[in-house]
């Protein structure tokens, strides 16, 4: 049997090697580690010397190749984009998947592992599609000399020099990752929405993201705010040295941990004309008692509140409030359990007592994420407006007002 495991402690940042034990019993046997040590299972290859994983790698998603002998694991695909749904034809000589990248829908591909790919479908074609705009891989240094990759989408028919607004969109987890997916379908944030609306959007891999090995994924580790803050701002400073970014029309959104930075990032700078929080938790010690997933948090922080309330409090932007100064929207589910709703009304309160503009949006019936295809679709245009309004002051847009 093969089975994802962190060994014999839990850890709850994140950890997934892969594991191999008789089926009779006995003691499992660790495999070579993938490279970003968050394995997730395939199966066994067709003579059974060998267990499939999918793991993402970097900005992409892979096939890996774990030998059952112990051997290094190899790589079955080095796309550039992302593959996913894998299916193995039943002697192994096959796979079937989908794949996607920025501008390419998903469709679904075959492969003779290690070689090229062949397209089997052609769902996507007669979609309409408009003009997208290109979205391409950074990468920069941080201030203590981290390594940091990111992926910017230009705004439709950019033109090289031209300076834009920039939105800084934040990912979720922490240990989530932007990659190479489409950018044009539905989701929380409709990159092509805004990229045709005039708009740069730059999508970093901080510190604490999945895809660049474990030793990276726990580098935020009691340090929520800080060294992932300066690496998300050294993106944004690149922007603006390579002529993207106009360095007085910069933008803040994210959700869940994304919320979270976007609440802390707004105690840290004002640089930021406007900023949308989602399903942030800018109070991490009442987070930790009414979240679903208490164990992550506290992990996180290396200890529990009771021991260590200086640290929860260095982490919460609710106890650098006096700081704030840009508008921020703050955007939440009504029956969120994982960042429970009273964070985002804890944040809105705050600014409204400080003075700072701001609005409250709940989303009915919504937990950590809109599910409702009308709720998910309201919520690009909701920020953007937002962001319209705080840009570019005295411009109507179809949202203003909006608001709960």
């Amino acid at each position: 049997m093969a089975f994802v495991g962190s060994g014999d402690q839990s850890e709850p940042i994140g950890l997934g090697d892969v594991y191999v034990v008789a089926a009779d019993g006995g003691t499992p046997r660790r495999l070579a580690e993938t490279p970003d040590r968050s394995a997730n299972l395939l199966g066994w290859s067709a003579d059974g010397s060998a267990v499939l994983v999918s793991e993402t790698v970097g900005t992409t998603r892979q096939v890996i190749r774990v030998p059952a002998d112990g051997a290094p694991a190899e790589p079955l695909t080095h796309e550039e984009g992302v593959v996913g749904g894998v299916s193995f034809a039943a002697d192994g000589s096959r796979m079937a998947f989908t794949y996607q990248e920025p501008e390419l829908p998903p469709e679904v591909w075959t492969a003779v592992p290690g070689r090229e790919r062949v397209r089997v479908s052609h769902v996507n074609d007669e979609v309409p599609r408009p003009a997208m705009g290109r979205t391409e891989l950074w990468r920069w240094t941080s201030a203590d000399g981290t390594p940091v990759e990111g992926l910017i989408t230009y705004p439709v028919g950019y033109e090289p020099g031209r300076r834009v607004p920039l939105i800084l969109n934040v990912h979720g987890g922490p240990a989530g990752a932007f990659t190479r997916s489409f950018t044009g379908g539905p989701s929380l944030y409709m990159i092509q929405t805004f990229a045709q609306d005039g708009y740069a959007v730059l999508r970093p891999n901080p510190r604490g993201s999945t895809g660049y090995g474990k030793e990276f994924r726990y580098a935020n580790f009691r340090d929520w705010g800080y060294g992932d803050f300066d690496d998300l701002m050294a993106g944004v400073d690149l922007a603006i040295e390579r002529g993207v970014a106009h360095p007085d029309s910069l933008l803040l959104m994210g959700w869940s941990y994304g919320g979270y930075m976007t609440s802390f990032a707004v105690t840290r700078t004002d640089r930021f004309r406007a900023a949308s929080m989602g399903a942030g938790l800018p109070n991490l010690i009442s987070m930790v008692t009414t979240t679903d997933i208490q164990d992550y948090l506290a992990g996180h922080m290396g200890a529990e509140f009771w021991e260590d309330f200086d640290e929860y409090e260095k982490h919460s932007a609710i106890y650098h409030i006096a700081n704030v100064v840009t508008p921020t929207q703050v955007i939440h589910g009504e029956r969120d359990l994982r960042v429970p709703f009273t964070q985002g009304q804890e944040f809105y309160r705050a600014l409204v007592r400080k003075g700072v503009p701001t609005e409250m949006i709940v989303l009915p019936r919504t937990p950590h994420g809109p599910r409702e295809p009308k709720l998910l679709m309201r919520v690009t245009p909701l920020i953007e407006a937002w962001f319209e309004k705080h840009l570019r002051p005295g411009r109507a847009t179809s949202e203003d007002g909006a608001g709960g």
